[in-house]
């Protein structure tokens, strides 16, 4: 049994993974996320800094949040995150959707067994191409 103490609240509580912080903070982070969900929903023009006013939940919570997928900000948001590798300006996550299906080709083309080597067909000896020794 691991036993750890919450990040946020100090408590101890028995880890079972993810993020380091008890049930109840984990469920509190999970209102906090369904109210932002439903404020941008509401008010997609918002900024992160008014969204994250309005909520009383930090700039880098809500940030994390994008970059997970699970918040997505309208076409018409003056919010612009940034691809992660190329720069392209995207609405969710860390990666624009080039990047992603380049990366995931990648993946499997690595991955991908091994083509096998086909062998060249050996030749018939003649007799006449065979070493001989004298004795």
């Amino acid at each position: 049994m691991d036993v750890r103490n919450c990040k946020n609240c100090g408590r101890m509580f028995n880890y079972l993974g993810g993020p380091p912080i008890c049930p109840v903070c984990k469920d509190e982070t999970e209102n906090k996320f369904n109210q932002v969900k439903e404020y941008i929903r509401e008010n997609p023009s918002a900024s992160i800094s008014e969204i994250s006013e309005e909520n009383d939940v930090t700039v880098q919570q809500i940030n994390q949040w994008v970059r997970e997928e699970r918040l997505e900000f309208s076409k018409d948001s003056p919010i612009a995150m940034t691809c992660e590798k190329c720069g392209e300006s995207i609405r969710t996550g860390r990666f624009c959707e080039k990047c992603k299906s380049n990366m995931a080709s990648e993946m499997t083309n690595a991955f991908s067994k091994p083509k096998p080597v086909m062998e060249e067909p050996k030749k018939k000896q003649h007799e006449s191409d065979k070493m001989r020794f004298k004795r």
